[in-house]
């Protein structure tokens, strides 16, 4: 994931760090999971800026967040699912229908992945693209 802002040892870790320990801690499928999802959004935009938010003590390790001129996604991990709400999500063509959460509200979007889930690459790699040129075009406007 770029940029990856590796510290050394007298710094905090960069945020790709702290999500690096996310994903190491998550030893079951929820880890492989939102590994896959993170390689996959690297892959669709290469200048993808991983960004941690929203730490508090009820959940220490913050909400990964991946940025491209503006919030791409969010990243968040619960028991049952690995769920990736999208902050533009309604103004995004969805031709595969990956969207199936958050469906009724006027601005984001998300996609809930369950254990037996397949992520469907192209396609999920579509919507991100997507996700970049609404932010590019949303930036160069204002």
């Amino acid at each position: 994931m770029t940029p990856m802002n590796k510290s050394d040892s007298t710094q905090e870790p960069s945020a790709s760090e702290r999500i690096d320990a996310i994903v190491r801690e998550l030893k079951d499928w929820r880890g492989e999971t939102f590994a896959q999802l993170r390689s996959l959004i690297g892959q669709a935009d290469p200048d993808v800026v991983e960004t941690v938010k929203w730490v508090k003590p009820s959940n220490p390790n913050g909400v990964p967040i991946f940025e491209h001129a503006g919030i791409l996604c969010t990243g968040e991990i619960y028991k049952d699912k690995v769920k990736l709400t999208f902050a533009y999500g309604a103004s995004l063509p969805d031709p595969s229908g990956l969207f199936n959460s958050s469906l009724e509200g006027n601005t984001r979007r998300a996609i809930d992945f369950s254990e037996d889930a397949k992520v469907d690459e192209e396609p999920f790699r579509a919507l991100i693209r997507a996700a970049v040129e609404h932010n590019t075009k949303k930036a160069k406007k204002t």
